[in-house]
């Protein structure tokens, strides 16, 4: 009888039913789907994250323009591009650091570790999807700052989404770097938000023409970037050694910056503080 009961649980049991090890993929899906519903449901928070971004602008174009006039107007093109950029960069650095941040305070770091996929990739993806969605808001600022400025930009679509996500790939790893250091020492947001300040000064290092400061995170991204849009420079125009410097930043800094959270992490297991808060 054991033996007909068996045989007739595996007949009504459908290969459907057994359970499947969840992959990248269903991951991904998951952290996407998770990025889009909280969009989706708290529209007033991201309504105002893109007022906030378009009154700053304003403070810089009206008050620059009050106080250097047409030298302002004269490069308002290149301002607008690098502002564009900065938001990119802000969205994706906060993304991670931040996340990894919350995640500590909130004590559920221990339990991300845990998935079989480890914390690491877990917040990678959620980087990327709040990348993804900083993406599409910031293409809805440079829209309306172009048309509050009266500006005309070059937009060829495939160069700046490829520059872009390549430009910021080295902010993901500044906020893999962050995050590890705020796993060991907990309460940095201070210093973790005056970093932001500092991608100004990485936008904007082109303009000193110095040759080493293209290896710098967003330098490179930046400076082709600016081409892209005000020169229409298309991808496959840019020298060859340029791309390959826009490469190597992106994923030797993502590298990096990935390398120094697993670092972080592996110590605070030892120290057991990898829960503390």
């Amino acid at each position: 009888m054991s033996g007909q009961s068996s045989t007739a649980e595996a007949v009504d049991r459908s290969p459907g039913d057994d359970p499947r090890p969840a992959t990248y993929y269903h991951l991904a899906r998951a952290v996407l789907y998770r990025e889009y519903l909280i969009f989706v449901r708290y529209p007033a928070n991201a309504i105002g994250g893109i007022v906030i971004s378009l009154f700053f602008f304003g403070l810089l174009f009206y008050g620059g323009r009050m106080i250097a006039g047409q030298a302002l107007t004269d490069s308002i093109e290149g301002i607008i591009v690098g502002y564009f950029l900065w938001t990119l960069a802000v969205g994706a650095y906060s993304s991670i650091s931040n996340d990894i941040g919350s995640e500590v305070q909130w004590g559920t770091l221990e339990r991300h570790i845990m998935t079989p996929f480890g914390f690491a990739p877990v917040a990678l993806l959620k980087g990327v999807a709040k990348v993804v969605r900083t993406f599409l808001t910031s293409a809805l600022i440079l829209a309306l700052m172009l048309v509050l400025t009266d500006t005309t930009l070059q937009l060829p679509i495939v160069t700046i989404a490829v520059v872009a996500v390549l430009a910021i790939c080295s902010v993901l790893g500044l906020g893999f770097a962050a995050g590890g250091i705020s796993v060991l020492y907990k309460r940095i947001g201070s210093w973790l938000n005056l970093l932001q300040f500092g991608f100004i000064l990485l936008i904007s290092a082109p303009a000193f023409e110095l040759g080493w400061t293209r290896f710098l995170p967003l330098a490179e991204g930046s400076s082709m970037l600016q081409r892209a849009m005000i020169e229409g420079t298309r991808l496959w125009e840019f020298p060859l050694f340029d791309l390959a410097v826009l490469v190597g930043v992106a994923v030797g800094y993502l590298l990096l910056g990935y390398a120094i959270f697993e670092l972080a992490t592996r110590r605070a297991r030892r120290l057991g503080v990898l829960g503390d808060y």
